[in-house]
């Protein structure tokens, strides 16, 4: 998953990233939230939440902050407390040290409300106004083997993709990393496009993990960037992404608007895949307009995994922009969800971030991990709300903030 996940909405809706929801790795897909309407575009302004700006607040500023579950947040929060100690925040937040204290006690934490309150101060970076998009963990039809019904393949990283240096056409005389491949000449090629593979570019190569029963779905799989499948025998198959073939991003949803052949309330995920079945040829073409194509692994363990290489939890775990908020710090996130039963609910928790995503880009940006399954599948397809958010950082680092930019 997002990064590693594709958010639902702001990725069918808009040119993004992968990463995969989903997500972290540069190649990645672009967290892994749904389509009712466009999300809008980071705003230009500072690069980061330390240019923005954070000011500190207290616990009593968050409305429903005693009716959290705090052991769920904990529970969360350690899974990717050590990772945290292990990367450098871009944000310019915190630093590494500000982590140790909080994630040495966390072993021990016998009252998880008093565990934040004791070792984090909330911030609100810039306004604290947020958008919120949802995305979940796929599940579709899917087989080990090829046969009857499972012809649609489930590849593996290839050998050739490769990552080297190219000239940089923004920056004339620098070279960037690019990903593709070097031919039979010796010569670098950009890598096959989802065209090339779905036409056979690397057909007998055995790559093939698995095969899947649906184009479509294993398409939308793909943007969230990790998922399962329902084997023939009832049992589940998990697969995470591998990698990206390094071609760009294209949101179908936004050149299905453009084509004005959706009708009023049908841009939506559920409603984008009705017109690709119901249009299996110019559904092929547009899926093609997405040149990205990522590839999976095989998972095994707790799962799916975000960004920092942690395990996700349902309703506790958010993709954001690292520039922004420090990975792995929890944040009070409050929104509103149009739940199954298609009335509006509303949300507020404390989350950890734990994951990215290409197209999760500003201050105030969260997709929101709903889990697997029809309901997940459901709110994370029609999430698209603003709400309210609060940063926590750890003490060291809020006091720091307090003493102003010569501290």
């Amino acid at each position: 998953m997002r990064h590693r996940f594709f958010p639902v909405l702001l990725l069918l809706a808009i040119a993004a990233c992968a990463s995969p929801r989903p997500v972290a790795t540069p190649t990645g897909p672009v967290s892994p939230g749904a389509e009712p309407a466009p999300t809008p575009a980071a705003p230009a302004g500072p690069a980061t939440a330390a240019a923005l700006g954070a000011a500190p607040a207290t616990f009593a500023d968050i409305p429903g902050w005693e009716s959290n579950d705090f052991a769920a947040t904990l529970a969360a929060f350690r899974k990717s407390c050590r990772a945290v100690t292990r990367r450098t925040d871009v944000s310019g937040l915190t630093i590494t040290a500000d982590w140790e204290t909080a994630c040495n006690l966390v072993p021990a934490a016998t009252d998880p409300r008093a565990f934040f309150e004791l070792n984090f101060t909330p911030v609100r970076v810039g306004t604290g106004a947020a958008f919120v998009t949802g995305y979940y963990e796929p599940e579709i039809a899917g087989s080990r083997t090829r046969g009857p019904g499972y012809l649609v393949p489930i590849y593996g990283l290839p050998d050739d993709l490769t990552r080297v240096d190219q000239p940089d056409p923004a920056n004339p005389g620098q070279m960037k990393k690019a990903t593709g491949r070097i031919d039979e000449t010796g010569a670098y090629q950009l890598y096959w496009t989802r065209e090339d593979i779905d036409n056979g570019a690397l057909f007998d190569r055995n790559l093939e993990i698995a095969w899947a029963a649906d184009e479509v779905e294993f398409f939308f799989l793909q943007i969230q960037g990790s998922g399962r499948l329902r084997l023939p025998d009832g049992s589940v198959m998990r697969i995470g992404y591998a990698g990206q073939n390094g071609r760009e991003y294209v949101g179908i949803g936004r050149r299905l608007r453009e084509m004005n052949v959706l009708a009023p309330g049908e841009a939506s995920m559920q409603g984008i895949m009705r017109w690709l079945r119901a249009n299996p040829e110019d559904g092929r073409k547009i899926m093609h307009e997405n040149k990205s194509y990522i590839f999976f692994k095989e998972l095994t363990g707790e799962g799916p995994l975000g960004a920092m290489g942690a395990p996700v939890t349902p309703e506790r775990s958010l993709a954001a922009d690292p520039m922004f908020v420090p990975l792995g710090a929890p944040v009070w996130l409050s929104t509103r969800y149009t739940d199954v039963d298609r009335g509006m609910k509303p949300f507020a928790a404390l989350m950890v971030a734990q994951d990215t995503g290409g197209a999760i880009k500003g201050a105030n940006r969260f997709d929101l991990f709903w889990g697997a399954g029809d309901r997940a599948r459901t709110i994370a397809g029609g999430l698209s709300s603003e709400g309210a958010a609060f940063i926590l950082l750890p003490k060291a680092a809020a006091a720091r903030l307090l003493r102003g930019p010569a501290a």
